[in-house]
């Protein structure tokens, strides 16, 4: 069996969906597990570490990470009613949460001796908002740190993030992170009041060694290094819609690292082509090492 070289903690979730007035689609997602499916089918090692329920709503997510090559012993299933986002509407987005499978997951029913072949470990999301799950997390994210692994963090900012986790689970999340990835939208909750330099700089005085993502849609992104700043154009597709493309940007992120990428600026490219590809399917869409290959061929020759 090839071990995890990735492992990715939080939720995975069914998101209900509604188009027209009272008709509804379902769709596996989750941040966390929309990370951990993008990085297998990229073609690295990894694993989903979180827990689903037991009934059709569970079995789909199971099935559908058993079919992105994710390392079964990590999902926990647990008889408990399933975690679902509720998206009444995406124009303007109004969502709401229900279900608490995802709060069973037990630490303490992870593969013996997991952590030693791992090298990266990623949180985000509602997962470290929602209690008591955020606080195992954390401790996880502090052990995983002292084993000497690198820890990833996006937080991905939904509204039932509170102020403590505002004041309390951000800042030591951030202060852990060797990688943060943020979008404009995070930035903006996280700080109100602040501008984006102001924002910046606060997160960088949390953490002045990390490397911090700062993604902003169409126009882009830059990396943050503490001595240096990068920009990367967002690469152009016909955009289907744009549900999970941060989630396929943080893949391509750490991935390129573990597939041995070493130029930053690839790296960013890369990252932005899995972003890009994302956005050419409707829902959250894992691109694969194949197709992200080739849309950045085929954009460096448009260029």
């Amino acid at each position: 069996m090839v071990l995890p070289r990735a492992v990715v903690f939080g939720e995975a979730l069914t998101d209900l969906v509604q188009g027209v007035p009272g008709q509804w689609q379902g769709y596996p997602g989750g941040a966390p597990w929309n990370v951990a499916r993008a990085l297998s089918r990229l073609g690295v090692a990894s694993a989903f570490a979180g827990s689903v329920s037991t009934d059709s709503l569970g079995d789909e997510i199971a099935r559908q990470s058993q079919a992105a090559g994710l390392d079964r012993r990590f999902l926990q299933r647990v008889d408990r009613a399933p975690l679902v986002a509720i998206v009444p509407s995406s124009r303007p987005p109004r969502y709401f949460f229900a279900g608490e499978a995802d709060l069973f997951f037990d630490p303490a029913l992870l593969p013996p001796g997991w952590i030693e072949p791992v090298e990266v470990c990623h949180f985000s999301c509602i997962s470290l908002a929602r209690q008591p799950l955020g606080e195992r997390l954390v401790k996880l994210a502090e052990q995983a740190r002292d084993a000497g692994k690198r820890i990833s963090f996006d937080p991905n900012w939904r509204n039932l993030m509170d102020s403590h986790y505002r004041e309390q689970t951000f800042p030591t999340m951030a202060t852990l992170a060797d990688m943060i990835k943020l979008s404009d939208e995070d930035l903006r909750h996280l700080y109100p009041g602040l501008s984006e330099h102001q924002a910046l700089d606060e997160l960088r005085a949390l953490n002045p060694i990390a490397e911090i993502l700062f993604t902003r849609g169409e126009h882009g992104m830059l990396l943050h290094t503490p001595d240096s700043q990068y920009e990367q154009p967002a690469i152009p597709v016909t955009v289907a819609d744009t549900v999970g493309a941060g989630d396929a940007c943080m893949a391509g992120w750490l991935a390129s690292d573990l597939l041995g990428i070493t130029d930053v600026r690839k790296r960013l490219r890369f990252s932005a082509a899995c972003a890009s590809l994302s956005c050419r399917h409707a829902g959250a869409h894992a691109p694969t090492l194949g197709d992200v290959n080739d849309l950045m061929e085929t954009s460096a020759l448009q260029s």
